[in-house]
């Protein structure tokens, strides 16, 4: 999702509360804060010797130990409020993918993009997802689709990668 979709969708949605859904039937806790938003520039190398460049934008979610019995969730204007002031201060890139930043004890740090929402009467629910790593120089590294895939294909010696 781009960021200006995610926040045309909080602007459609303000008198609601703010869930973030990090894996099925798994919610970050009430008590979290967003605690950072970055816009992150990327420049890369593939294993193919390909280069590519895009933008991101990144929303850290933290959940403060001191809080842990909270159980009123943010507000979707509350977190358009923090999302517009640091547009004003760092502006957002608009077109730049939105993922979200977050770990528990019980998760792994990671950064999840946004894979759908829902709406219930009350609240706004956005269903992140884990981005599996991949190699995208395939086709000049020789590398099979997932059901024929060779261990040593793309970054064996002499596989034409690196």
């Amino acid at each position: 999702m781009k960021t200006q979709e995610f926040l045309n969708i909080l602007k459609e949605h303000q008198n609601k509360s703010l869930l973030f859904e990090y894996s099925t039937g798994k919610f970050v806790g009430a008590n979290y804060h967003i605690t950072e938003v970055k816009n992150i520039a990327i420049e890369s190398v593939d294993c193919g010797a390909g280069t590519d460049a895009w933008k991101e934008t990144i929303i850290q979610l933290w959940e403060s130990p001191k809080e842990k019995d909270k159980r009123t969730y943010l507000l979707v204007d509350k977190a358009l409020g923090i999302l517009n002031k640091v547009n004003q201060m760092r502006p957002l890139e608009k077109e730049a993918e939105v993922k979200f930043e977050y770990s528990n004890p019980k998760f792994h740090t990671a950064q999840l993009f946004v894979n759908d929402y829902a709406l219930d009467s009350d609240n706004l629910i956005i269903k992140l997802a884990i981005e599996k790593t991949d190699c995208k120089a395939k086709g000049s590294c020789g590398v099979a689709e997932p059901a024929a895939i060779e261990e040593e294909a793309c970054c064996a010696p002499g596989g034409g990668c690196c």
